[in-house]
């Protein structure tokens, strides 16, 4: 007998499980896709603490530290103290001689013509000298003073009323732009100052717009340029072209800008450069084309080393243009200081503002005054 097995059908296979199709967008909705997770850290072997063996221990020597030093901030000096330093020439060449004479003894016509001669030293001209002493002599009669101590007082009253009509700050208000026009001859000090005047009225909260309207010198344009630059103006400049128009483009810019004040540059010119006169006119004369009753100042740039020349200077660009406010810079570099003196007496037009100094802030309102102090004391 044969016995028959069967054999068992192989197991079924597992059956795989089903994917999932992707849903389809619902027209009209947005899909955003979820950030990736970021791949989990691989995981570290436990750090296992091993226990130093304890060394002594051992009391650490304090050793003190040094006390902060502060430094305390340099005190910047005050205008009176930079308006001294700067009048030491004319101090010391005025004073030096002046010293001798009211050192002590009578007050007699010796002592009047030594102090004659030491006031023509120090460039104040004849006529404001004549007058000076004329009026000393009042003073001396007036209030009989004997000892020549006491004349340093008198002159230096005497000296304070001649020169405060000179003293006439410049008002800007009332007039939206105030236009300024500089003038002067060549290496005064105009585009400099001009530089100078826009950091003052910034720091008065003005608005302030420079217009290079010296066409003619070499480089005239990329300084003020660079004083702009510094200051953070606008500058209106063009390459070459001519100076009135540049004068006249820049009022207009100021007026659609709604600025404060406008700083005219011109090209320096000598008084005897008769063409040159003829052309500055002609730059005052558009200026008024923009605005009628402009420019509101006309201010001439005097450089104080000149002396006496800067009377023919004032009375010739006065006849020219009718100016009304000088500035006088370089004072700290010269010993004529006295010429303020002059001016007063010959040609009074007010000084608005006295150089003393190469630093931004070294230009400032004159001060009579402080002028006469730092002349003496």
């Amino acid at each position: 007998m044969f016995s028959f097995f069967k054999k068992k059908p192989p197991p079924p296979a597992p059956a795989e499980p089903a994917k999932e199709e992707p849903a389809l967008p619902v027209a009209g909705t947005t899909v955003e896709t979820a950030p990736q997770a970021a791949p989990a850290a691989p995981l570290e072997p436990p750090a296992v603490a091993v226990a130093a063996a304890p060394e002594p221990a051992v009391a650490p020597v304090a050793t003190p530290e040094p006390a902060p030093v502060e430094s305390a901030p340099a005190k910047k000096p005050s205008w009176t103290e930079r308006l001294k330093a700067g009048l030491s020439k004319t101090r010391d060449k005025l004073g030096k001689s002046l010293a001798g004479l009211f050192g002590g003894g009578q007050i007699d016509e010796d002592l009047y013509e030594e102090l004659e001669t030491v006031l023509l030293t120090a460039d104040m001209g004849v006529p404001a000298t004549t007058g000076l002493l004329k009026d000393v002599r009042e003073r001396v009669t007036l209030k009989g003073l004997k000892d020549a101590s006491e004349l340093k007082g008198a002159l230096k009253e005497s000296l304070h009323e001649l020169i405060a009509p000179l003293e006439a700050p410049l008002s800007v208000e009332g007039r939206k732009p105030f236009v300024i026009m500089m003038a002067g001859v060549n290496g005064a000090g105009k585009t400099t100052s001009i530089g100078k005047l826009a950091k003052y009225y910034q720091s008065q909260g003005k608005s302030v717009l420079l217009a290079a309207g010296d066409t003619f010198r070499a480089a005239a344009r990329e300084q003020l340029i660079a004083w702009g630059e510094r200051n953070n103006v606008t500058v209106i400049a063009q390459q070459g072209g001519d100076a009135a128009a540049v004068c006249f483009d820049a009022i207009q810019a100021a007026q659609a800008r709604g600025i404060d004040i406008v700083l005219a540059d011109t090209a320096g010119r000598l008084p005897t450069q008769l063409h040159l006169m003829e052309e500055i006119k002609k730059v005052k004369r558009v200026i008024q084309k923009a605005i009628p009753d402009a420019p509101h100042e006309i201010m001439l740039v005097l450089d104080a080393n000149i002396g006496q020349n800067a009377i023919n200077q004032v009375k010739a660009f006065d006849d020219a243009l009718g100016l009304t406010g000088l500035v006088l810079t370089k004072l700290d570099g010269t010993a004529k200081g006295g010429v303020i003196a002059a001016i007063a007496k010959e040609r009074p037009v007010p000084l608005r503002f006295v150089g003393v100094g190469e630093s931004i802030d070294d230009l400032r309102p004159f001060d009579a005054r402080g002028y006469v102090d730092a002349l003496f004391d």
